[in-house]
Formats: structure tokens, C-alpha cells, sequence
């Protein structure tokens, strides 16, 4: 059977942490590939420093190009609206039923999964795998795979502040990915990149 992670998240803009979280899980439990799966962001809550699901996409697939075992996982972005993990992990699971899931998770999200929509059902369905991260507790009565990796205290609120103001970005994003941002005006760049 395929052994499979999957990180759900926003990435707007996906980081490094997003890159060294995958590749810690999966040089540590072996698994046979990670899919990064960006989440739908309903187009009502847009705001203009955002980017647009196809552009998170687009960041996704420069951040990970490098690596074979990392993919796009798009049925999130491709069903549109809110979408419960529960609902997303019983389609994936029904479309491909030779495949193991391992649902990687951070902190706040570990000391959180008693909320969970269905939680007690998910559980059943995919192996959970946690990483701490700083400021959490990442503790829960839930069965999770603790894997150890280096903590980064770097967030994508952070990016788009400095993206927006100017200030450096260097060693946070892939270089990809930040090109692609400055080339597309994103996160308020428009105003302050004077390329070509």
C-alpha cells in the first residue's frame, strides 16, 4: 500500500517551515510522497494583499519543484467553499483506496483536534502525524505520530508584512517563489519592487 502525507494549509505564500515540516516527515517516517493541498479560500474574504487559489497553486508547485517526492494535492481549491477534513480525507480515501494517509499537523492544530468536525470518524480514516511548533502545547488524547523536527518560529502573516513594507525576505521563501510574487505584484510588492 502507498504511503502518502498529506499538509493541508493556506499558503499564502508557502515558506520554507512548510518545506522543512515535509521533508522531516518524510525522511522520518518513510513515506512514499508528500502532497502539499492548498485549502479554498471563499472569494468573499479575498483582500487585496491576498492571492488568488490559482496563485497559492502556482506558489506551491515553484516552492516544491525541486523535490520529486513533494506534489499538488488541488481537491480543496477544486470543490470551492469551506471544506471539513473529514469530508476532504473521505474523498481521497475513496478515490484512491490503495493509498495510506498521513494527515501532518502543527501545534495549535494537535491541541485543537478535540474540535474537529467529526473528529472521532477522521481518526478511523487517516494516521494523524503532529509536529510541534513554537508556543504549543501540541498535546492531545487522540492518536498522533509525534515526529521531532526543528522548530521555526515563521509564519506566512510574517512574509506578507515584510513583502508588503519592503523588508527582506531572504532565506524565508524558495527563490521561486518569491520571483513569482515581485513578478505578479503580490502582497503589496507592486508598490515597492522596481524591477523591469
Amino acid at each position: 500500500m502507498k504511503r502518502v502525507g498529506l499538509l493541508g494549509g493556506t499558503f499564502n505564500p508557502p515558506h520554507i517551515g512548510h518545506l522543512l515540516m515535509a521533508n522531516e516527515v518524510y525522511h522520518a517516517l518513510r513515506l512514499d510522497e508528500i502532497r502539499f493541498m492548498p485549502n479554498a479560500i471563499p472569494p468573499h474574504k479575498h483582500a487585496r494583499f491576498d492571492a488568488s487559489n490559482a496563485e497559492r497553486l502556482e506558489m506551491v508547485r515553484h516552492a516544491i519543484r525541486p523535490f520529486p517526492h513533494f506534489s499538488v494535492e488541488s481537491y480543496e481549491v477544486e470543490k470551492g467553499g469551506v471544506s471539513y477534513s473529514y469530508e476532504t480525507l473521505s474523498a481521497l480515501c475513496s478515490r484512491e483506496s490503495n493509498v495510506q494517509f498521513y494527515f501532518i499537523i502543527g501545534g495549535d492544530m494537535i491541541d485543537s483536534l478535540h474540535t474537529w468536525h467529526c473528529i472521532d470518524d477522521l481518526v478511523k480514516l487517516v494516521q494523524f502525524v503532529g509536529v510541534k511548533r513554537p508556543g504549543t502545547a501540541a498535546t492531545t488524547e487522540y492518536p498522533i505520530s509525534m515526529v521531532e523536527i526543528p522548530q521555526i518560529d515563521l509564519s506566512s502573516t510574517l512574509i506578507r508584512q515584510r513583502l508588503a513594507t519592503g523588508g527582506t525576505v531572504t532565506f524565508l521563501l524558495p527563490e521561486a517563489v518569491e520571483t513569482f510574487i515581485r513578478e505578479e505584484g503580490l502582497y503589496g510588492t507592486r508598490a515597492v519592487f522596481s524591477g523591469d
